[in-house]
């Protein structure tokens, strides 16, 4: 049998009391707010005298900083303002140059009425032979003028362009052949840099293999010059003997049916040399003539079938491309039915998910007097 009824030891039930009684004004003190704020704490006020003087200084080098930024700013400012009048003086000046070279009295709109040469650049009386306005009493066009100088001058101009264009061509090719020798030469001089001393004899050899190449081309293109030149000295002997030739045996002043011919063709005619045209020939110009109607009859029919066949092709492109538009339009729809379908799978798992949580995991929730049982001892 134990011994339940033991006799109590009154010194320990002394130290429990007084323990309790300890931690009861321990909880007095430390609980009542206004009993623990009485007294002075020397170190929180050396302390807050510290953290002052810290912000004091923090305070002085702020405004030392705000000091040198306005500084700053102030010299930025000034720059900014120099700028921005030198800008206004680059936009005067060059408002004046635009007057004075785009905005000159013959460039205004009223100027045709105010120009004292307008009758200078007036439209002449007649501009050319075919002018509609020189009729009979006009007393603009008469027999015996040359009506070929048109002819003849879009001739010499394209003389002129063909000349022009040979001459083009053969600076292009001289430039072309010397940027070549040019490359060639930078290439062996890069090599050359990058072998030094081994290859100097190698150096020395491909520098005159390039200066006579240069010295060949220059030699080809002195003769090619001589010869152009002599060329053209033969052309010119030619023609000046053709035209003695011509004026020697002309038949300006002879009744030769055959004189009114022109140079330019059987087509043509000397205005002054011409007797009258035949029956024969002026049916093989008609001739002639329904000849080319028919044959631009015939251009135009092949243009408009070409037409046609185009308007054909551009056609089937486009029903090519509604067709291709609205594949992917279906194909774009088909996504996004696919994407929505698993959004809504998705929802649906996170639903279930989150019903499982709170029917099952989440279901032992903290009440109030949880809570009251933090708080209650001093240590």
């Amino acid at each position: 049998m134990y011994k339940l009824d033991l006799p109590i030891d009154h010194k320990e039930k002394a130290a429990i009391e007084r323990r309790r009684r300890a931690e009861q004004e321990r909880q007095g003190r430390i609980f009542n707010s206004k009993y623990r704020q009485i007294g002075v704490d020397k170190n929180t006020l050396d302390q807050q005298i510290q953290d002052r003087k810290w912000m004091e200084d923090l305070e002085q080098k702020r405004a030392s900083a705000f000091a040198k930024d306005a500084v700053r700013n102030d010299t930025i400012a000034q720059l900014l303002q120099r700028r921005q009048e030198y800008d206004e003086r680059e936009n005067n000046r060059a408002l004046n140059e635009f007057r004075a070279l785009h905005q000159q009295p013959f460039a205004q709109r009223e100027w045709d009425l105010n120009d004292p040469d307008f009758l200078k650049k007036d439209m002449p009386a007649r501009i050319s032979d075919d002018d509609p306005r020189c009729g009979i009493a006009t007393l603009q066009k008469f027999q015996g003028e040359d009506l070929n100088s048109r002819a003849r001058a879009k001739y010499q101009q394209e003389q002129l362009r063909e000349w022009s264009r040979l001459q083009k061509e053969d600076q292009l090719r001289a430039q072309q052949e010397q940027h070549s020798a040019d490359r060639l030469f930078f290439a062996k001089q890069n090599e050359l840099d990058q072998r030094a001393v081994e290859l100097q004899r190698g150096e020395e050899q491909c520098r005159r293999d390039i200066n006579k190449s240069v010295r060949n081309y220059n030699d080809a293109l002195f003769q090619e010059n001589q010869e152009r030149r002599a060329l053209k000295k033969r052309q010119d002997d030619y023609d000046n003997y053709a035209e003695m030739t011509n004026m020697v045996t002309s038949d300006l002043l002879s009744e030769n049916p055959d004189q009114a011919m022109s140079q330019f063709g059987p087509h043509r005619v000397v205005v002054d040399r011409w007797k009258g045209m035949g029956e024969d020939r002026l049916q093989r110009i008609r001739d002639e003539q329904q000849q080319q109607l028919e044959e631009k009859k015939r251009r135009d029919e092949e243009e408009r079938q070409r037409e046609q066949e185009w308007d054909q092709r551009r056609i089937a492109e486009a029903k090519a491309g509604m067709i291709a538009e609205k594949q992917l339009e279906r194909d774009r729809r088909a996504f996004e039915h696919d994407l929505k379908n698993d959004n809504q799978r998705l929802s649906n798992e996170q639903r279930n998910l989150k019903s499982y949580l709170d029917r099952v995991v989440y279901t032992n929730q903290p009440t109030a007097a949880y809570f009251t049982q933090f708080n209650g001892s001093s240590r």
